[in-house]
């Protein structure tokens, strides 16, 4: 039996470091139901089938333990990127990602018997975008994609300076965190970092039930002019892909965590209203997006930044994707929405 059958075919040891957010949420439950051990690191610890350890992620302490012999990590730790990007919000959302994955780093270099394999989140807006003559965007696997150049940060800079353009902040957080992940030596742990778009997750707060709750209520037009494009993954293929990613010993490195099908806002919010039976839907000009957002203290780039990415190395490697392209995705998850709330 090679390596990978033998995994499969017994309980593993699954450690998920900031994994009570949605993603994270999800993946536990998914593991759990696999017949996996699964242990999350929380700030809060709360009621939950699997079990939760408390830790700061900015020091070691007991939760340490939970790591060794454990088969995968999984490290989702970050604060949320839905709020303004004010100074303190900037400097929360940096060094939540990059202060953890150098404790991580330090933490299981030291092991006796680390994890196999560590899978860090990353982000899908990495890439610096590109675009034809006519202005639509390439679609960019890790290939294609040029991840963009910002020079390293420095904390002795001001943070004025350490991020001049606001339309950066999220590509340079996400260049800074990998450079975090991969400068760690964890020679017998391998290392896999996920570069992913919107987990779409048919739960209340979500950011499908939010665009759903627009939809209903005839608000789900274009948003902006509509040609952003929207990087997308239905919560059952991202699962499926971290199960995939932990089997196959031979992967390392960065891969897109994206749906094959990347699309336009304007076809997105279309197949979003057919998938709910909804006709029409009022547009959302950029203007009143960036009132919207300043109201709800939040960001309008979260809808009007365009993102175009696919998952090559993903389909390379021989992953199958269950929703690679979003109408089917957008019916499976509003039918999953009608059976959890009614």
């Amino acid at each position: 039996m090679d390596d990978d059958a033998a995994l499969n075919q017994r309980a593993l040891r699954i450690v998920l470091p900031g994994g009570s957010g949605q993603v994270g949420r999800m993946l536990a439950g998914y593991f759990q139901r696999l017949g996996h051990h699964v242990t999350v690191l929380t700030r809060g610890p709360y009621s939950a089938p699997w079990q939760t350890v408390h830790w700061d992620a900015e020091h070691e302490g007991p939760w340490t333990e939970t790591l060794e012999g454990a088969d995968a990590c999984i490290n989702l730790a970050g604060r949320s990127v839905n709020c303004r990007y004010d100074e303190a919000h900037r400097e929360a959302i940096y060094d939540s990602r990059i202060l953890s994955t150098r404790l991580l780093n330090h933490v299981i270099a030291r092991l006796a018997n680390p994890p196999r394999v560590w899978l860090n989140a990353s982000a899908a807006t990495i890439y610096k975008r590109a675009v034809n003559a006519d202005g639509v965007d390439f679609a960019l696997d890790e290939a294609a994609g040029v991840v963009s150049n910002h020079a390293p940060a420095s904390k002795a800079e001001p943070l004025v300076k350490r991020w001049l353009k606001r339309q950066d902040f999220i590509s340079r957080v996400a260049k800074d965190w990998e450079a975090a992940f991969f400068a760690g030596e964890t020679p017998r742990t391998r290392k896999v970092a996920l570069r992913s778009g919107i987990v779409l997750s048919p739960e209340s707060g979500s950011v499908f039930a939010v665009l759903s709750n627009l939809v209903r209520a005839g608000l789900g037009g274009t948003q902006g002019n509509g040609r952003q494009f929207v990087s997308w993954i239905h919560e059952a293929d991202y699962a499926r892909a971290v199960e995939f990613l932990i089997a196959h010993e031979e992967l390392n490195g960065p891969f897109n965590m994206t749906a094959p099908g990347p699309l336009p806002n304007r076809a997105f919010m279309a197949a979003l209203r057919e998938a709910w039976d909804v006709p029409n839907g009022l547009p959302a000009p950029s203007l009143f997006i960036k009132l919207g957002a300043f109201f709800l203290r939040t960001e309008s780039e979260l809808v009007l930044q365009s993102c175009c990415t696919v998952p090559g190395r993903l389909l390379d490697a021989g992953f199958e994707f269950e929703f690679p392209e979003w109408p089917e995705a957008a019916e499976d998850l509003v039918r999953l929405w009608r059976q959890r709330h009614g």
